[in-house]
């Protein structure tokens, strides 16, 4: 892409071009032509690749256990949040959807939105 010709990424040349000027302009500074340029090509990016490259949004059991992960919970830590023993384990074997109460409590207290946890399962969308 030129300095100043700003165009939509219609092809994967296209697309190609613009990695490699946010590369070059990785790290300028906010608020210069050179950091306003990068905001602009890297919001073209993300537009072309929302097309091309569409990305499933996550599966609600694999959100939890994905944050479990990242926080160093244990199943233990999630029974304030889901309920029993025995409940936690139906929710993490995909035997048991979670309940708005549960959504509620996992959304404010481990900071997963709300949206993937009320999604269908994958085993739910596969059956």
């Amino acid at each position: 892409m030129a300095a100043n010709n700003v165009r939509p990424i219609r092809t994967k040349s296209d697309y190609e071009a613009a990695l490699a000027e946010v590369e070059r302009l990785w790290g300028a500074k906010a608020g210069t032509f050179r950091g306003d340029r990068l905001d602009v090509v890297a919001t073209l990016i993300e537009a072309y690749e929302a097309e091309h490259y569409p990305m499933d949004p996550p599966d609600p059991i694999e959100a939890i256990k994905f944050r479990m992960e990242q926080m160093g919970l244990t199943r233990k830590d999630l029974e304030p949040l889901i309920g029993t023993r025995t409940r936690v384990a139906e929710v993490l074997n995909g035997r048991r959807r979670l309940s708005l109460a549960m959504v509620r409590r996992l959304h404010a207290r481990l900071g997963i939105p709300a949206e993937t946890l009320i999604r269908p399962t994958r085993a739910e969308r596969a059956a």
